[in-house]
């Protein structure tokens, strides 16, 4: 007797992160990434060589050691190695621009007078293996300490980079001047002065002109096309091309086994907390792009290959690493969400890597345009510091003496930088560097300030910008009990005033049980009006519809935009669930992973009874008031919260 097999339902096909385009149109979509990214990965070699003054051969081994090390570091990213090291996500590894300041500083402390320009570059390496282990193996705990560094310490420290970077710049535009034998020839620096300003032209014109893609190749023309005409005017040499061979590969520890310093590593570590900032915007930018959500997870993953990738930079005679964010908005404008694509880009620049007449090429770019090319990079970094400033509220003093403080440093050791040579060796290199000071006092003041205080225990809240701690709740009126607490609940209060009567408290947790109580044991009139009080799931994905509150729990959820069927599909169930139960059909937002678990999980919603239902969508109240309730703790104690919550999560 034959069995008869049910059919298998069809497999849900794979997220558009998953899926792999055909091999023609994988490697021209991967070779779109490398020419958006080729111009930012080129220049840090350039910009650290010359400041460190290193010879054409020992920066042709940087170029390309560079290229080599960012397509394996691209590869970790993107396809990932075991279950967590990579993001998985099409996010391109690059040089961070973070570092060039501190590199040169760390190089430059390192190198004896008089001795060979590359003395340093072991202790550099050194201080960049250090500090890439210890980025991956706390990656977990970072992933929670996030709101360690909000906009006032982020923003001062881009603005501070870019401000003190663009030194570098104009050492690179004077360059033939200032290197004349005879002393500062004028002629020369004005020559250099108008490829310098030129380059930039081109670069504002091309952004002027074109949008999109051909926009982020606006530096990368810059230099193509002030090159040529260098060339042609008897500027630029290409003699370094015909001598370079052909092929060859970096091996570990060019320069010599890695020196280790503590200042050095201090210096580096404070470059990685930045970039590790900077990779969580960008992966939660990239899963906005992508339509997928980001949890911890993601940002630990990430970041651990961040550390994996920057001990390789270390190892390979490269530098520390980073996402690029060029190649984010690359993703946002071709639409093309295949992590498969940017894996093929790092294969490609793994290729150029092992030609060392490519990186010759770039060798013989002359000075002034590097410093055209760098100044405007640079500059724009301090762009993107002063928009992230501009959402700190400057009329909290204590905001407006981080800001000042730390770019006053910053701006005293670049104007100045022979003040270095009169401090001891251990604190020459923190004094070395404006990004290493300015980043040093953000930090610390922004502790000071908001994190240290005469607290006699942990916060709990944020009344008028201080951390409240539960001594002060157990002590609060009822009126000022439910301002600092009525966030937790929409459209209603009574949860919060019922909680008060409960004081005092023996500790946060009780609190929370406090709040859990009263909405349990409230009559079902009242539990019905406080869910009826949310807004709609639906609306809040669809619309900007919602109060603030509300949209402040929607935004760690990266769905992207939904197509025509799926946002029908959502108000088909939105509908149905109104006229089945007359109110808002509410979730949790951490109880929601992806677009098929909101439409299954509310259609199985729809088709239970009311009394099941009813319970169900006032659990999903109290799951909303847990998160924000946890979120006060936080605000009032990131420190405290990110090492004492569990973070088996991360694993």
């Amino acid at each position: 007797m034959m069995r008869s097999t049910a059919p298998q339902p069809p497999q849900p096909p794979a997220h558009p992160v998953d899926q792999v385009p055909p091999i023609g149109k994988l490697l021209v979509l991967g070779f779109q990434h490398v020419l958006a990214f080729y111009a930012g990965a080129v220049v840090v070699p350039l910009v650290i060589a010359s400041g460190l003054g290193l010879d054409e051969q020992t920066l042709i081994h940087l170029i390309n050691a560079d290229l080599f090390t960012c397509g394996i570091a691209s590869i970790i990213q993107s396809a990932g190695i075991g279950t967590r090291i990579g993001v998985r996500l099409p996010l391109i590894q690059g040089v961070t621009f973070t570092a060039v300041s501190p590199l040169i500083a760390i190089g430059a402390a390192a190198t004896p007078a008089g001795a060979d320009p590359t003395t340093g570059l072991a202790t550099m390496y050194g201080s960049i293996i250090a500090a890439g282990l210890i980025v991956f193996f706390v990656a977990p705990y970072f992933a929670k300490l996030l709101k360690f560094f909000p906009p006032v310490v982020t923003g001062t420290l881009l603005t501070v980079m870019g401000v003190t970077l663009i030194a570098v710049s104009a050492g690179d535009i004077v360059a033939w001047g200032a290197s004349s034998p005879d002393g500062p020839d004028p002629a020369a620096t004005i020559r250099g002065l108008c490829y310098a300003l030129a380059t930039i032209a081109i670069i504002v014109l091309v952004q002027r002109l074109f949008t999109g893609f051909l926009a982020t190749l606006s530096v990368l023309l810059g230099l193509v096309v002030m090159t040529l005409v260098a060339f042609a005017l008897g500027d630029a040499d290409f003699s370094g091309v015909t001598g370079a061979s052909w092929a060859g590969v970096t091996y570990p520890f060019f320069f010599g086994l890695p020196k280790f310093s503590a200042t050095a590593i201090l210096s580096m570590l404070i470059v990685m907390a930045i970039t590790a900032v900077e990779t969580t915007g960008d992966v939660f930018a990239t899963g906005e792009v992508v339509g997928k959500r980001i949890t911890p997870r993601h940002i630990a993953n990430a970041l651990r290959a961040d550390g994996l990738s920057t001990v390789l930079g270390g190892i390979l005679n490269s530098f520390p690493y980073t996402c690029f964010a060029q190649n984010v908005g690359l993703v946002r404008l071709t639409r093309v969400k295949s992590r498969w694509v940017v894996t093929v880009a790092g294969v490609i620049m793994i290729l150029l890597g092992l030609l060392p007449k490519a990186g010759a090429v770039v060798a013989s770019i002359p000075q002034p345009v590097i410093g055209g090319a760098s100044l405007a990079m640079f500059a724009s970094v301090a762009v993107v510091g002063i928009q992230t400033l501009s959402a700190v509220d400057m009329r909290d003093n204590r905001n407006a003496v981080i800001v000042s403080t730390s770019l006053g440093l910053a701006m005293l050791v670049t104007l100045k930088p022979d003040i270095a040579a009169a401090l001891p060796s251990w604190l020459r290199i923190v004094f070395g560097s404006g990004v290493t000071i300015g980043a040093l006092a953000a930090i610390v003041l922004n502790l000071l300030f908001f994190h240290v205080g005469r607290s006699s225990g942990p916060g709990v809240a944020v009344v008028q910008g201080r951390p409240v701690p539960l001594d002060e709740v157990n002590a609060m009126s009822r009126e000022q009990f439910v301002a600092a607490f009525s966030q937790m609940f929409t459209g209603q209060t009574w949860p919060v005033e019922r909680a008060w009567e409960h004081r005092p408290f023996a500790s946060t947790a009780d609190l929370r049980r406090a709040f859990e109580d009263e909405v349990l044991a409230a009559t079902e009139e009242e539990q019905e009006e406080l869910i009826g009080g949310y807004e709609d799931i639906v609306d809040l994905l669809l619309t900007d519809s919602g109060d603030d509150q509300s949209k402040v729990d929607t935004t760690s959820l990266a769905f992207g935009e939904f197509d025509d069927q799926e946002e029908r599909e959502l108000r088909a169930l939105g509908a149905a669930y109104r006229e089945r139960f007359s109110r808002p059909l509410v979730m949790c937002v951490s109880n929601l992973s992806d677009r098929a678990r909101i439409i299954e999980s509310g259609w199985r919603r729809v088709e239970s009874s009311p009394a099941r239902e009813a319970r169900f969508a006032l659990g999903e109240v109290i799951d909303i008031a847990d998160e924000r309730f946890d979120a006060l703790v936080a605000d009032a104690n990131p420190v405290r919260a990110a090492w004492t919550e569990g973070f088996e999560q991360l694993d």
